[in-house]
């Protein structure tokens, strides 16, 4: 099987899908440094582009069409009135390229809230438009930590539609699995980084604030503007695009050699990226927003195999 992917980010999975075997053969995103990141790690065509501006016509046929695209609120009057009202909205995008290439998967990664917005109602847009072009969908939302072994608290909603009956009998979402990897198999607390890394008085002026609450070194902490929230999950809290915003959003730790906070490359690690995974020269700014950005790698691979053995089993 072959896929291509739409709203790729840095391409985390379509490398989900690698792992597990299934090739990218073209992909498109509209962020530059993104496509940066992405072109150091992949070698399929990548096209910088607005989904609007992109004619089905120029995307090739695929068997799944691999979607991790930006939420945006619409509303069931709006869907009513049909795709030329919801030209601004990128699912409505998504949907077209669907209906017109016909893949036999989509694979759907977003925002747990996804399935509760608008009390419902956007979701079941999602789920109406897809079942409207034959698609039998099934979807759950599911924690890294739980279901991946990344000591990431990361809920997200996976949904993958199919146009074979059977292949949708006979999938099943991932086990639960035990998770033993814990923060330290990502964060050495002995290194030493990059002093940009690390608070004292002269960067952080409530310094003093921090030090006297950041005392554990066996999890992360947030600075939450006035306040600073320990995890007592000893888990990494859930990364996201804010931390490339600046302020303080990116997770702290207390380390021997100082209060410091998550290097990008260990944020791509919390997301379960390979240590070989390479990181362009950019500002760690536009990285920490990559970071935040993507997905959680081995859940995208346990997800895309069952996939593969759902096709198996059902032939």
């Amino acid at each position: 099987m072959e896929t291509i992917g739409l709203f790729s980010g840095v391409g985390g999975i379509e490398l989900g899908f690698r792992q597990a075997g299934i090739k990218t053969i073209w992909a498109t995103e509209i962020d530059e440094k993104a496509i940066a990141t992405y072109k150091m790690n992949h070698d399929n065509k990548i096209v910088q582009g607005d989904i609007h501006h992109i004619p089905s016509g120029d995307i090739p046929d695929a068997d799944i069409i691999l979607a991790g695209f930006p939420c945006q609120a619409f509303s069931i009057a709006g869907y009513r009135k049909g795709f030329e009202d919801e030209r601004g909205n990128v699912f409505f995008q998504l949907a077209r390229v669907i209906r017109d290439k016909r893949p036999s998967f989509v694979f759907i990664e977003n925002v747990k809230n996804l399935v509760g917005h608008d009390q419902g109602n956007t979701y079941k847009v999602i789920r109406e438009t897809l079942e409207n072009y034959g698609y039998y969908l099934r979807h759950r939302v599911l924690n890294a930590s739980e279901y991946a072994n990344v000591p990431q608290n990361r809920e997200r909603v996976y949904m993958i539609g199919f146009l074979n009956k059977a292949h949708y009998d006979r999938f099943s979402f991932p086990d639960q699995v035990e998770l033993t990897k814990t923060i330290h198999d990502i964060v050495d607390i002995d290194k030493k980084v990059d002093d940009k890394y690390y608070y004292n008085e002269r960067n952080f002026k409530r310094f003093n604030e921090i030090e006297n609450v950041i005392t554990d070194s066996n999890t992360l902490y947030q600075w939450r503007r006035v306040y600073v929230r320990k995890n007592k999950s000893q888990l990494c809290p859930t990364l996201t695009a804010n931390m490339g915003t600046g302020g303080h959003n990116v997770p702290l730790i207390k380390t021997k050699h100082g209060i410091r906070k998550l290097t990008p490359k260990e944020c791509f690690l919390f997301q379960g990226y390979p240590e070989d995974f390479r990181l362009p020269p950019l500002a760690p700014s536009a990285l920490y927003k990559q970071a935040g950005n993507s997905v959680v790698v081995p859940l995208i691979r346990r997800l895309a195999e069952n996939i593969i053995k759902a096709v198996k089993e059902s032939e």
